[in-house]
């Protein structure tokens, strides 16, 4: 391993701090008359302490991860401490990008997060990243992953993982995966005929978990620019192609060939217990289903789907004091075939460092590879935050039958183009089933401008609304969108917060932007 600009970034900071803590300078000895001592007491020599002394780091490095990769990363720091005498300090953080906007500008941040490439650029867009230059190390890492980690022609992470959806399958029932979507309904037809299945598949969500259905028939959800950066103004959820998606899955549902479930939970208890053939998932289950005992398979998707692709991977705080160790402690401690190794044991994906995706043997990650050759990155653009809702809300209308598949993409589309024409910057709403009951003309709508709040001169930020009496449940978004909300005990992206209105009335909401916390005071 190379240690060289270790040694030196950590030289520099042991420099500073010998720096800050120099010796005075000297000062003229004054000698005094010597004064008469009763002789000595000469003492025994005592026995040598038994124990060296604790060295006391050189400096400390705090990262935040979340708890599939803190454990491993707590592994290495103790290695590197051992090694460099540098502590590492690992915290597991949920809501690591909501939290880290709030703590870096602060100065209470971090040196080092892990997170999706998705959700770097507000992040940078608020000056919190600091550029990394990988130098010579660059040529190690997949290029497509460095891509996704770019803004601008600047590297602001350094990848560690790439990751996408497979077309996993039962091996007990498939012998072999059929290539059309027409042979996945045939073949299900069969399995279920015999009695050996419920359904053919099952769909673990609405949007992201069905996108390979969705672009095998055309779909897609932003078109590129000349520059082939993604197009906010080339907007795909109404295209033809999505529409088909809904069609066929709306008659494989009325056929009972694909479950009306769209909750992940169940669509993967389905699958592990042997209701359904067929499940698009990510590498993230690959363990649990490992440790289930089921026989499976991931296989590319039918008719040539493709999904989505993220990339896990490291970036460095701009407001760190750290910047350079920090920046150093990856480049050469982190891309390195035993760190990259260690980080595949732990949670299993694709590794984005090419040395040590070289020496992976694993036939699930190479069938979920597979499925993920023409994978699309994620697009991280502000723009997608308001997608998620109205993209997913439409398939719901599709099974529900509020609205037919022309009628529900259409209308998503349309709301999708208005919310990003409209500047929402800046704006806290109440998004949750409540919308409508109070009679406007949303409903878990993050943009819409009939529940925004006021910030008050307190700064915090209210509102009230007449509600009926009954069971409701809201979030707090930000910005329109859903990038960036909080739920229960003000936990960013956590569980809606539920509550009951007795008898009709006035319902005061108050958010405090700093503890996340929303208080809902009841008429």
């Amino acid at each position: 391993m190379k240690k060289s600009y270790l040694l030196l970034a950590i030289a520099l900071i042991a420099t500073l701090i010998l720096g800050a803590c120099g010796t005075p300078a000297e000062t003229p000895v004054v000698s005094e008359p010597p004064v008469e001592t009763e002789a000595p007491v000469v003492e025994e020599p005592t026995e040598a302490p038994t124990e060296a002394p604790v060295e006391e780091p050189a400096a400390t490095l705090r990262i935040w991860a979340d708890e599939q990769r803190a454990p491993v990363l707590t592994e290495l720091g103790a290695q590197f401490l051992a090694e460099y005498n540098v502590e590492v300090i690992v915290e597991n953080i949920s809501g690591i990008r909501d939290q880290f906007l709030v703590a870096a500008p602060a100065g209470e941040g971090p040196d080092i997060i892990v997170l999706a490439h998705d959700q770097l650029p507000a992040l940078t867009e608020s000056g919190l990243i600091a550029e990394l230059d990988l130098g010579a190390k660059a040529a190690e890492f997949d290029p497509e992953t460095l891509k996704a980690f770019s803004f601008e022609g600047k590297l602001y992470g350094m990848p560690y993982a790439r990751e996408n959806l497979g077309f996993f399958y039962n091996a007990d029932l498939v012998e072999e995966v059929p290539t059309t979507w027409q042979g996945v309904y045939d073949l299900s037809r069969e399995l279920i005929d015999a009695g050996e299945i419920q359904y053919g598949m099952v769909l673990g969500g609405t949007s992201y978990d069905a996108y390979p259905w969705m672009t095998s028939q055309g779909g897609y959800v932003f078109g590129l620019d000349e520059n082939g950066d993604y197009d906010p103004t080339d907007v795909g959820v109404g295209s033809e192609g999505m529409i088909a998606f809904g069609e066929m899955a709306l008659q494989w549902k009325n056929d009972g060939i694909l479950s009306d479930n769209l909750d992940n939970t169940t669509a993967k208890s389905m699958f592990l217990n042997g209701d359904v053939a067929f499940f698009m998932n990510g590498p993230w289950e690959i363990n649990n289903l490992k440790e289930s005992g089921l026989n499976f398979g991931i296989a590319k998707f039918p008719d040539g789907g493709y999904p989505f692709m993220g990339v896990q991977g490291f970036a460095v705080n701009s407001m760190s004091e750290n910047v350079l160790l920090a920046q150093t402690f990856l480049t050469e401690y982190i891309a390195t075939e035993e760190a990259m190794l260690a980080l595949y044991e732990a949670d299993p994906r694709a590794s984005a460092y090419m040395p040590a995706a070289a020496k992976i043997d694993d036939p699930y990650l190479k069938g979920i590879a597979e499925a993920g050759e023409n994978a699309v990155p994620m697009p991280a653009i502000p723009a997608m935050g308001k997608v998620w809702g109205d993209w997913g809300n439409a398939l719901t209308f599709i099974f529900d039958g509020s609205k037919t598949p022309a009628e529900a993409y259409t209308f998503a589309q349309e709301a999708i183009v208005a919310a990003i024409a409209l500047d929402t910057e800046g704006m806290v709403n109440l998004p949750g089933s409540w919308q409508s009951a109070a009679g406007f003309a949303c409903e878990w709508d993050p943009k819409c401008a009939d529940t925004a709040m006021t910030l008050g001169d307190d700064g915090l930020y209210t509102a009230t609304f007449t509600i009926p009496a009954g069971d409701y449940e809201v979030k707090v978004a930000l910005d329109g969108g859903w990038d960036t909300n909080y739920g229960v005990d003000g936990v960013a992206g956590g569980d809606n917060i539920t509550f009951t209105v007795p008898t009709e009335g006035e319902v005061t909401f108050i958010f405090d932007p700093e503890t996340h916390l929303l208080e809902i005071v009841l008429p």
